[in-house]
C-alpha cells in the first residue's frame, strides 16, 4: 500500500505538470493558427490507451509514461515526420509561422510550468502557512546524529550562524544548504555558554549530497525521553512503563535527554537494566527494571519535539502569498543554478545527485500529505521548467536555441540540420532517462 500511495501522488502530479506544459505550447500554436494534430498526456509508441479525434487534434494518453507531447504540424520534433516535412510549407504549419510566432510557442511549456510552480508555491503558504520552530525556542539546544559530528558539532550546541546566513527558523535543512550551495565553512554556535566557530571542511559539499546521505539528519532539537507510547508484548509494557513517563537516568547514571537515554541503553544490549522514571507533572522517581532487546530498545514511542518546544505559524493572505510564493520559488530555482555550478566545479558529483521516478517518488512520502504533495508539485514544476530550458535539441530550450538564432542572424537552420540536431538531442535525453532511472536499480540492488 505504502508503495501504491507513493506512485499515486507521483503520476498526479506529473500528470498535471505535463498536461499544463503541453497546454502551453497548445495554446499559442492555436492562436496563431497552427495545426496541432496530436495532444498526448505520456508517449504512445505502438498504441495508445485512449485518444479521441475533436476538431483536428486527437486527444490522447499513452502508455509510456516518460512524459507527453503535443505534435505541431510542420515541425521537426521527436515524431520525426519526414514525410510531411519533405511536402511544401502550408499556411497552417509551424515552419511557415514567423521566428517570433514560433518563440512563442516553443516558450509556452515552460512558462507555464513557471508560473504553476510559482502560483501553486503561493496557494501553499495561503492555504497552510508556515509552521516552524524558532530557533530561541529550542533552549536545549541540538542532538548531533553521525553526520553532524563528524562536522564537528555536538550535543546541546545552540547554532547562531551558518556562515553569514542567521539561524532564525530551526532545520537542519538550512545548515545543508549553507554548506553544500553557498559554500558556508563556518558555523557559529553556543556551546557551554560560550561562542564558538566550527570550521566546516570542504570536503562535506561532496559527502553531504551523495545520495546515500540524502535522508540522513545532521540534527534534531534536542529533548527529553519521554513516552508518548507503549508497544503491545515489549520489555516496555513487562515493566509497567506508561504514557508519559519520562525516564531520567539509566543504571543510576543521570539521563536528562533522549540522546543520553539512548546512548546508555545502546551499550547495554540484551541485558537488565534499572531506569529511573518520573510520571508527568511528578517529581517522584520511581525505579524500573526490564530487560532491553538485542537491539538495546525497550519498546517505547517517544514524543516529538513539539510536545517540549513552541511552535509558530506564520499565516498569510492571498496578497501576502503569491509574492512570497514567487520568492520562494525563486530562492528555489537560486539553489538549482547554484548545484550545477556546484557540479561544473566539481564539488558535486552528478551520479550522486541525479535520479530518476524512484528516487522523485520517494520524496513525496508513503503518506498522502496534501501540504507536501502540493509543494513537491511545485518544486517539479519549476524543475520542469529549468530542465525543458537546457540548450539541448529536442528539448524546447533547444528549439529556442536555434530560433533565437535566427532571430538574430536572419538565416533559418535547415530542416535536415533540425532533424539531425533533433535526433541527436533526443539520444542524450534518452541516455540521461536511461543513466537516473539506471542509477535508481542499481541504489536499490546495493540498497
Amino acid at each position: 500500500m505504502d508503495t501504491l500511495i507513493t506512485v499515486g501522488q507521483l503520476v498526479l502530479s506529473l500528470s498535471i505538470l505535463i498536461v499544463l506544459h503541453e497546454f502551453g505550447h497548445f495554446l499559442p500554436a492555436r492562436l496563431f493558427g497552427t495545426r496541432v494534430e496530436k495532444f498526448y498526456l505520456f508517449f504512445d509508441p505502438g498504441f495508445s490507451l485512449f485518444k479521441k479525434q475533436i476538431g483536428e487534434t486527437e486527444y490522447g494518453i499513452g502508455w509510456l509514461p516518460l512524459g507527453g507531447y503535443v505534435k505541431i504540424s510542420g515541425m521537426i520534433d521527436e515524431s520525426f515526420d519526414k514525410e510531411q516535412m519533405e511536402q511544401e510549407p502550408q499556411p497552417w504549419e509551424f515552419r511557415s509561422k514567423p521566428a517570433w510566432q514560433r518563440l512563442i510557442i516553443m516558450l509556452g511549456g515552460v512558462t507555464v510550468n513557471f508560473i504553476l510552480g510559482f502560483l501553486i508555491y503561493g496557494l501553499v503558504l495561503f492555504g497552510y502557512g508556515e509552521e516552524y520552530f524558532p530557533a530561541e525556542n529550542i533552549t536545549a539546544g541540538i542532538a548531533v546524529d553521525s553526520l553532524g559530528q563528524e562536522i564537528g558539532l555536538q550535543n546541546g550546541d545552540k547554532i547562531l550562524r551558518v556562515g553569514n546566513v542567521p539561524f532564525e527558523r530551526f532545520n537542519d535543512r538550512i545548515v545543508l544548504r549553507e554548506i553544500a550551495i553557498n559554500n558556508a565553512r563556518t558555523i557559529e554556535v553556543e556551546r557551554n555558554d560560550t561562542e564558538t566557530t566550527v570550521d566546516v571542511d570542504p570536503k562535506w559539499v561532496d559527502l553531504l549530497t551523495r545520495y546515500e546521505n540524502k535522508n540522513s539528519r545532521l540534527f534534531v532539537p534536542r529533548v527529553p525521553l519521554v513516552v508518548a507510547r507503549v508497544g503491545e508484548d515489549t520489555p516496555a509494557e513487562e515493566a509497567g512503563l506508561e504514557f508519559e513517563d519520562q525516564i531520567v537516568s539509566v543504571d543510576g547514571v543521570s539521563t536528562p535527554y533522549f540522546d543520553q537515554v539512548t546512548e546508555q541503553l545502546q551499550s547495554k544490549k540484551g541485558q537488565a537494566v534499572r531506569l529511573g522514571v518520573k510520571a508527568k507533572e511528578s517529581e517522584h522517581v520511581r525505579q524500573v527494571d526490564l530487560t532491553l532487546t538485542d537491539e538495546g530498545t525497550m519498546g517505547v514511542a517517544v514524543a516529538p519535539p513539539d510536545y517540549f518546544y513552541d511552535t509558530e505559524r506564520q499565516e498569510y493572505t492571498l496578497a501576502e502569498a503569491i509574492p512570497a510564493g514567487i520568492d520562494q520559488g525563486i530562492n528555489f530555482l537560486g539553489d538549482q543554478f547554484k548545484a550545477f555550478g556546484q557540479m561544473f566545479a566539481g564539488k558535486i558529483k552528478v551520479t550522486e545527485s541525479l535520479g530518476g521516478f524512484a528516487s522523485i517518488g520517494g520524496m513525496f512520502g508513503k503518506t498522502w500529505v496534501w501540504e507536501r504533495f502540493w509543494y513537491m508539485t511545485a518544486s517539479l514544476s519549476l524543475i520542469l521548467a529549468f530542465m525543458n530550458l537546457l540548450p539541448i535539441p529536442a528539448l524546447d530550450g533547444g528549439h529556442v536555441m536555434f530560433l533565437l538564432y535566427e532571430v538574430v542572424s536572419g538565416r533559418k537552420p535547415s530542416d535536415k540540420f533540425m532533424e539531425r540536431a533533433t535526433m541527436v538531442g533526443f539520444v542524450i535525453v534518452l541516455g540521461l532517462v536511461v543513466l537516473a532511472n539506471g542509477l535508481d536499480i542499481w541504489r536499490w540492488i546495493n540498497g
